[in-house]
This record gives structure tokens, C-alpha cells and sequence, in this order.
């Protein structure tokens, strides 16, 4: 299933797995949170993540946020 969210002043696709046991509307809501999170109290390595993301691809208790540069590519626990 995919939807969107807005990132930082950009709308990003979020991709979620067949698999998942929780609503999507829970995960949206921890997935957001773990952003704003991180946008706040993260180190630069994270935030740079952040500005470069093209895209999210959420899998059981993570999401994989896919950059332009896949060396920047991060995987964030939701939990």
C-alpha cells in the first residue's frame, strides 16, 4: 500500500508492507513521530538523511528511508 506524507516543506511516498500487523493509521502516527524525533535531536549524519529522502518503505517495526545517494540510506526503528 502506498501514501504520503509531508517531509520538511516536500511530499514523500511512503510504502507500506502486505505483512504489517498494526494499522496503517498507528504506524503513520509512529513513523511521524520517530521523524520529528529525530529531526530535533538528531545528529547531522540523520538530518542529512532527512533533507536528501526520496522515499519510505516501512517493514514490520521499521521504516528504510531511501536517499538520492544510497550510502546515505538509514533504517529507523518506529519503536
Amino acid at each position: 500500500m502506498k501514501t504520503t506524507i509531508l517531509l520538511e516543506s516536500k511530499i514523500v511516498p511512503v510504502y507500506f508492507n502486505a505483512d504489517n500487523t498494526q494499522p496503517v493509521s498507528k504506524l503513520l502516527r509512529l513513523l511521524r513521530r520517530t521523524i520529528e524525533n529525530k529531526v530535533i535531536n538528531g545528529k547531522k549524519m540523520i538530518k542529512n538523511c532527512l533533507d536528501t529522502v526520496i522515499s519510505i518503505e516501512v517493514i514490520g517495526s521499521e521504516a528504510i528511508l531511501h536517499t538520492y545517494r544510497e550510502s546515505d540510506t538509514l533504517a529507523l526503528s518506529l519503536y
